[in-house]
């Protein structure tokens, strides 16, 4: 299937019946598409489709993957070149000066031996004749050009003195030092919150602007694709099924895994909890700092103090789900770890009635009532131990008076109520965590904070790191136990979608402070507070041009 953007326009890059695979297994299946010079091409689909394999082949990037097709680049004054048939040497100084990455995990993907700026300076020395003095200089401008306060201070930052946000800003700034024609950016919002996504993509068109370069965007964010692409192309199981431009594909689907996709917005399917339903959970005058370095003399005899949750009230009753929404560094997840008891604060914090002691013995009851689930379930799963032994090992510590038969059979109906089974997956207990998909990895992780019959989950991000229609199924999944156990959810989450489609009411934090709080609906509809304003401004412009 091939598309060019314009007949008129010479494509950048043409891509004709592109076919990768692993040994005797084939992955990719006849790929075909155009980017034309200073286009955006969003390529689109589920994990597994087979679309950041299709973009990181094009530079041969995927170890011990073949490929076969054509995929020419033309770009002066060498003229046109099949990617796939280059020498390594040839296709090494393309890489970086032609065509550029940006990685989907900044963390992983920057060396964490080095600073920010050295990176950036290595690239610029190898592909332009100049200093190292030079290079460092351009690296700083780069920064600055991204938007980052402080360059050259923050040149000399190491990746992890970085946010996320200023981390994938480093990234951007590395891959534009060469300006490249065509840049290639693998998921690069993924991990961030409404408003740092939404600079993000302004901040990539802008440059995409100013230097006149194509882009190929690997997302499965539909609503990213909306605001930001001219032309979507939709991959399944390794399969180009549609492409065309993005308002066209959008309103007028033709190939049903196309509106699959865009039929997979979150549904809410909650029921209002009784009226004054007992409180779980609930805070006064919550407040939580950390100690931190101060400048001078001063520092040496008392540390200075840095406030991360500024005196919270809230409270969370039987069977509500209590949405805490915000951008990183607003005091979400300091606010869940010290409802988890794992940062001690100070103020009034009570777990049905008791406050947490921060010793084993006596929290012991508590930690059963109140259960987490992390955002990446891929490194909060042990990956030497089996589904048997994660799932269960809440049991050895709660219930250890159960005989291997009653463990076996409250492991598998635990798992079975959290959608996996032996029949989908012989011998279940026996498998490890990295032979299970994404979506059911954090199933697992739902069912290992089950399995001792928790009243409150904390669920921190746990769909950010999913596909939309897998993001769907495990939202639905929490609204059916919802219903079922009678389960109070603590909600973070900077996806104004999903504590649309679960909560019953939101909290908003801003700089460790709630600015607002109210009914869920009632917020979303009619915000109070201008940082709430901008919040959802940040999360709806796609959608409301999308319907």
């Amino acid at each position: 299937m091939s598309a060019p953007a314009d007949q008129g326009t010479r494509p950048l890059l043409s891509v004709r019946d592109l076919r990768i695979g692993f040994g005797d297994k084939m992955v990719v299946q006849g790929v075909s598409f155009d980017i034309c010079p200073g286009e955006k091409l969003a390529l689109v689909g589920e994990s597994g489709s087979g679309k950041t394999i299709t973009a990181m082949s094009l530079l041969r990037l995927v170890p011990q993957a073949w490929a076969t097709g054509r995929a020419v680049l033309d770009v002066a004054p060498e003229g046109p070149r099949d990617l796939l048939t280059l020498p390594e040497r040839t296709l090494r100084g393309i890489r970086g000066q032609d065509v550029a990455v940006i990685f989907q995990e900044p963390m992983t993907a920057l060396n964490p031996l080095f600073t920010v700026g050295d990176q950036i300076a290595e690239v610029v020395e190898l592909h332009q004749a100049l200093s190292r003095a030079q290079a460092w200089q351009r690296a700083v401008e780069l920064l600055d050009s991204t938007g980052i306060p402080e360059p050259e201070r923050r040149a000399r930052s190491f990746p992890h003195q970085l946010s996320g946000g200023q981390r994938q800003r480093a990234m951007i700034a590395m891959a534009l030092a060469c300006e490249p024609k065509l840049l290639l950016a693998d998921e690069p919002t993924t991990a961030l919150d409404v408003t740092l996504r939404q600079q993000i993509l302004d901040l990539l068109a802008d440059l995409q602007r100013r230097h006149g370069m194509a882009v190929l965007m690997i997302t499965h964010d539909l609503n990213l694709v909306r605001s930001f692409a001219d032309r979507v192309a939709v991959m399944e199981h390794g399969v180009l099924v549609e492409q065309g431009a993005v308002a066209e594909v959008f309103a007028h689907p033709r190939h049903a895994y196309t509106r699959k996709l865009l039929d997979s917005r979150p549904v809410r399917d909650v029921i209002e909890p009784v009226p004054q339903a007992p409180a779980l959970m609930q805070a006064r005058g919550l407040r939580v700092s950390y100690p931190v370095p101060r400048p001078g003399i001063l520092g040496w005899f008392k540390p200075g103090e840095f406030v991360a949750v500024k005196g919270a009230d809230w409270c969370l009753r039987a069977g509500q789900t209590l949405g805490v929404i915000g951008e990183s560094g607003s005091g979400k997840s300091t606010l869940a770890l010290a409802a988890l008891g794992l940062q001690p604060a100070s103020g009034v914090l009570q777990v049905q009635g008791q406050t947490w002691a921060f010793k084993a013995k006596a929290d012991k009851h508590l930690r059963r009532v109140v259960q987490v689930v992390f955002q990446d379930p891929f490194s909060s799963l042990s990956p030497r131990m089996t589904v048997g032994e994660l799932v269960g090992e809440g049991l050895d510590i709660h219930h250890p008076g159960l005989d291997d038969r009653q463990r076996r059979e409250r492991v598998l109906g635990t798992l079975a109520d959290v959608g996996l089974s032996e029949q989908m997956f012989p011998c279940l207990l026996e498998r490890y965590p990295h032979e299970f998909s994404g979506g059911q990895r954090q199933r697992l992780a739902l069912a290992r904070a089950l399995i001792v019959e928790p009243s409150v989950l904390v669920l921190d991000e746990p769909t950010s790191a999913l596909d939309v229609t897998i993001q769907k199924q495990v939202l639905a999944l929490l609204q059916r136990l919802q219903r079922e156990r009678g389960l109070s959810y603590l909600l973070i989450t900077h996806d104004v979608e999903v504590v649309s489609a679960m909560a019953h009411h939101i909290m908003v934090m801003k700089d460790g402070e709630i600015v607002e709080t109210g009914p869920a609906q009632q917020l979303l509809a009619h915000p109070g507070h201008a940082y709430t304003r901008a919040l959802l401004a940040a999360a709806t412009p796609a959608v409301a041009q999308g319907g």
